[in-house]
């Protein structure tokens, strides 16, 4: 697959990267960073960058406002998105040729072409050792790719935290640090906290509670939300606080949007990847995301990340007697 990226870029005149809805650190880090090795690597094509802004999100990177008219005879790459309905901007489907890159489950097959790789820490990992194999082929990488890759794989693994941390990661992390970007400043980015998102989380932090399977649920509806003059989107920074606190095996935050509740699950062991998929979503076997459509919807999500969590406990003491 590496050669068969390679290979379509070279052929390609007409670049265009796409990316998940509600981008993170990984989603545009992959995306951007892509798109800034192969605008240094051939100046002479038009690359092009596309999809809604995340305004916490613009000290990354910016869109491109294009015309549909730039997708005829385009290659399309998209980056760290697992289904089609999550792909930011539909007119994917209008390019000559669709690359997938992504690394989780492969739950939709679309494009001409998918490197799919769920061991990977993140699709920004991906990105630089896909890399590693084009030098050869002339590719260049220059700082604002290493400073995008970066933050990334940084996001993706919680500050090299979470279990995809691997020894490749690291080993990767540690190259593209070589080049001169602020990570100072990157990190200030990608973690500074904004008071009003701090005093949500003094809230959750205070009103939580755990069942006796460790579950931990949080529901942040529009009220709430607005008390503390925090969006829906913004909301999505918190999903973390919960992960150091003893006796919680998993979480879930219900988010109250518009016409949608948003499900955010996370797990420190249980698989919870299956039970995002049976509300319409899916993702990482220990991060995912669902939708679901009224409050009486969440006492089954919980019972079903309950019965995950029990099952997992219930295998660990069998293993251990």
């Amino acid at each position: 697959m590496n050669n068969v990226i390679s290979k379509s870029i070279v052929d390609h005149d007409v670049i265009i990267l796409h990316r998940h809805v509600r981008p993170d650190p990984d989603a545009l880090g992959s995306q951007c960073g892509l798109a800034e090795i192969i605008r240094t690597s051939f100046p002479e094509k038009k690359v092009f960058t596309v999809g809604e802004d995340d305004p916490s999100l613009t000290y990354l990177a910016t869109m491109d406002d294009i015309g549909d008219a730039k997708y005829d005879g385009a290659l399309i790459i998209v980056c760290d998105t697992a289904n089609q309905e999550r792909i930011s901007d539909e007119r994917f489907k209008l390019g000559k040729t669709i690359i997938k890159i992504d690394h989780h489950p492969n739950v939709d097959q679309y494009g001409d072409y998918q490197w799919v790789n769920t061991d990977a820490s993140s699709t920004s990992e991906m990105i630089y050792e896909w890399f590693l194999g084009a030098k050869k082929d002339g590719f260049i990488l220059n700082t604002n790719a290493a400073r995008l890759l970066y933050a990334g794989i940084v996001g993706d693994t919680g500050r090299f935290l979470f279990p995809s941390t691997t020894d490749k990661t690291l080993r990767y992390a540690a190259d593209l640090v070589q080049y001169p970007f602020d990570r100072a400043l990157l990190h200030e980015g990608i973690y500074n906290t904004s008071p009003d998102i701090a005093r949500l989380k003094g809230y959750i932090l205070q009103n939580f509670s755990v069942s006796h399977v460790g579950v931990c649920s949080v529901k942040l509806t529009k009220g709430i939300l607005e008390k503390f003059k925090v969006s829906p989107t913004e909301s999505s920074q918190m999903i973390g606080i919960l992960g150091d606190i003893e006796g919680i095996l998993s979480w879930v935050f219900f988010v109250e949007e518009d016409d949608v509740i948003r499900v955010r699950l996370r797990s420190k062991g249980p698989v919870i990847n299956q039970v995002a998929t049976k509300y319409n979503g899916g993702g990482h076997p220990l991060a995912s995301g669902a939708v679901i459509y009224h409050w009486d919807e969440v006492e089954k999500v919980v019972e079903d990340l309950e019965k995950v969590c029990k099952e997992y406990t219930d295998s660990l003491y069998k293993e251990h007697t």
